[in-house]
């Protein structure tokens, strides 16, 4: 039997834009002529893997069927939420539709993770699969490139049959922590899963009765059209908001994970987003997309519905107009340097990796007071995302009109 993929699309990546209400997902956003979930769906392509499973909902739907089409993926089946109701009860729901057999093996994917040498995840996928019961549940870890407090970590111990058995859980630890961690040979817990549909029955119907009860009847109650369920509201809405990591893996003790090194992210940060740029600026680095200023110069990388990312490249002893926006908002990640910031009153230094955000209407500069070159990846949101949209009040070169 084939492994069913299911990829969860439902989630917003609330972490990239913390102080805005309506944004694009982070799945779906165009890093320059490709896009997670195309990466995502690409990933399943292998045979291996049986026709997917997306759940999403109604908000997403029209850009995952995009998706599809452009991934030229014919064959599909879409679980549609009716509410949020995080990860345990998506995961749930779209595991109980009719298509899959009862004992399918499911490797739950997330929509907005970058994995590269997805051929080693796949080998491991497909070697662990005899090991597959009605009750365990196998988690990828990957082995940290660095003591990141961005992510959870797990620890394992060699059981049976050279498996890998998780016995501790640790939630995105500060930076000593998880140096500590790693010494002890902790890995990443990626927030993949793979594990049968009994699996997930079973484990439901002992630690979660509840949310598996509205999710069946969300499902069988469900309507269905255009190779999509549209679960119903009132028996979903029953089901418990949590994530499957608090709902099943904190409360079972057969979870065993499969160990990868390879390059991995989940992209919930602009530092790491700045990553993929730095790693291959060539490609964005094209004469068309850089506009030179008497500061400097700035470079346009992406651009997506309602956003768009530059890189500002600052030269010593310069900056930037005092000004402001009315129809933007700002979000600064400083990547070299040690710039001077100034927002409304209030005026600081920001060291690389660090952040600022500046509202709609906020009076702002940056200064660079040393010899070497600040940079800083800019995030702008809002309507209107022109040059036009600049008020200045005090300017050293003279373009105050």
């Amino acid at each position: 039997m084939k492994i069913r993929p299911v990829i969860l699309c439902g989630g917003a990546g609330t972490r990239l834009w913390p102080n805005q209400k309506n944004h694009q997902a982070k799945q779906f956003i165009d890093f320059g002529g490709w896009t997670l979930i195309k990466k995502t769906l690409e990933r399943i392509k292998n045979p291996i893997f049986d026709y997917p499973i997306i759940s999403t909902n109604l908000k997403y739907l029209s850009e995952v069927r995009q998706s599809l089409i452009k991934s030229r993926i014919k064959k599909y089946k879409i679980v549609l939420e009716p509410a949020k109701k995080n990860t345990a009860p998506a995961i749930l729901a779209s595991a109980l539709i009719k298509d899959i057999p009862l004992k399918q093996p499911l490797m739950y994917f997330a929509a907005d993770h970058l994995i590269e040498k997805s051929n080693i995840l796949n080998k491991s996928i497909n070697k662990n699969k005899k090991n597959l019961d009605e009750k365990n549940v196998f988690i990828f870890g990957i082995k940290p490139t660095n003591p990141s407090s961005e992510y959870g970590y797990f620890i394992t111990k060699k059981v049976k049959n050279n498996i890998n058995k998780v016995t501790k859980f640790i939630e995105k630890p500060n930076y000593s922590r998880a140096k500590q961690v790693i010494k002890k040979k902790g890995y990443w817990n990626s927030g993949m899963f793979f594990l049968r549909k009994d699996s997930i029955i079973n484990n439901f119907k002992k630690y979660q009765p509840k949310t598996y009860k509205s999710c069946l009847a969300s499902v069988n109650k469900a309507k269905y059209r255009n190779n999509t369920y549209y679960l119903n509201k009132s028996s979903f809405a029953k089901s418990v908001e949590k994530s499957f990591d608090y709902a099943i893996l904190e409360k079972t003790k057969n979870i065993n994970a499969i160990k990868l090194d390879i390059p991995w992210s989940d992209l919930g940060s602009w530092r790491e987003i700045s990553k993929i740029y730095n790693k291959d600026k060539a490609k964005y680095f094209k004469k068309k997309n850089v506009y030179y200023r008497p500061w400097g110069r700035y470079v346009n990388l992406f651009e997506g519905k309602s956003f768009l990312v530059k890189e500002l490249i600052v030269k010593p002893k310069s900056s930037i107009s005092l000004q402001k926006h009315h129809h933007r908002s700002e979000h600064w990640m400083i990547t070299q340097g040690k710039p001077k910031i100034t927002i409304n009153k209030n005026k600081f230094y920001k060291k690389p990796f660090e952040s600022v955000f500046i509202p709609t209407g906020a009076i702002h500069r940056i200064e660079n007071n040393f010899k070497k070159s600040v940079k800083i990846l800019e995030i702008q949101t809002g309507p209107i995302l022109k040059e036009t949209d600049i008020v200045r009040y005090q300017d050293i070169y003279g373009r105050i009109k």
